[in-house]
């Protein structure tokens, strides 16, 4: 996708998500899903979808959510997903089945024009932070859902509550200068951090009956395949990643023994699940 076929002001997000890094993202598919599934299963059980709805899952990525929807609407309900990077659309499309009532759209949500209350459930599993401006692709979501219908997303919560993030960052951090830090309204996996933002920016956008219910989750970055795999994994995709990215052999090497020693705190045989905090969001429209 490109930059100009989206609201200019996420043009740096689509560039992105079009680039290494959304095909980084695309490659740990498979793995991914496994990490988040337990964030996946606490969505699907808050948004209640059912046979017959009609689902728009915002920033549907590689697909895992846009499919796990699909099987609750069974064959007489439709789900589509929209992201805006083609490598995960790409990867959406070829692992979801030709028979699943599922639709791919490669578009940028704040600006596409959805078919007017045509939607029961607006949904997305760590898809809708990324926003510029959040209230006006929000408001545009909005319209896509019919009056009766209804909005569950998971975001995160602080870094400081979420180890899944924060423990390999930081022992990168002992090697490589700190990464920019964002703003509170800048885009990015916090920047639904704040209670009072998200429920500011949900009430511009027309929604009603705003909630947020905390939830505390352990996530296996090892997915049962040891140390060196959880590793691997923050090396590939995420903050760690991104710090690491064009320093030499010798500084990634010193910082891989730094995370191997955070990490090791967290091992459980062949498990190392690290504490993260979401929030449910729910509202209606």
């Amino acid at each position: 996708m490109e930059a100009s076929h989206g609201h200019e002001r996420n043009a740096d997000q689509i560039a992105y998500w079009n680039g290494p890094g959304g095909q980084r993202w695309a490659d740990r598919q498979a793995v991914q899903d496994i990490v988040l599934k337990p964030v996946l299963d606490v969505l699907l059980d808050r948004a209640r979808p059912r046979a017959g709805e009609h689902v728009l899952d915002v920033g549907c990525g590689s697909g895992a959510s846009t499919k796990a929807f699909a099987s609750k609407v069974e064959r007489s309900g439709r789900v589509l997903g929209i992201d805006v990077s083609e490598p995960m659309l790409e990867r959406a499309r070829q692992s979801t089945p030709k028979e699943a009532p599922v639709d791919y759209a490669l578009a940028d949500a704040t600006i596409y024009p959805f078919d007017p209350a045509s939607f029961d459930l607006l949904a997305s599993r760590f898809g809708v932070m990324f926003f510029a401006e959040p209230a006006v692709s929000f408001a545009n979501l909005r319209k896509a859902l019919k009056p009766t219908g209804r909005l569950a997303f998971a975001c995160w919560q602080e870094p400081r509550q979420n180890p899944f993030f924060m423990a390999p960052l930081q022992a990168v951090y002992k090697h490589v200068p700190k990464l920019p830090q964002l703003g509170p309204e800048d885009p990015g996996p916090f920047s639904f951090a704040s209670e009072a933002r998200v429920k500011r920016i949900l009430g511009e956008a027309g929604f009603s009956a705003i909630a947020m219910e905390p939830s505390a989750l352990e996530l296996d970055i090892a997915v049962g395949r040891g140390i060196d795999a959880a590793i691997q994994g923050a090396l590939e995709i995420g903050p760690a990643s991104r710090a690491l990215d064009g320093h030499p052999e010798d500084v990634r090497a010193a910082a891989v023994a730094s995370m191997r020693e955070a990490l090791s705190h967290y091992a459980k045989g062949d498990s190392v699940s690290l504490p993260a905090a979401i929030w449910i969001v729910t509202a209606r429209a």
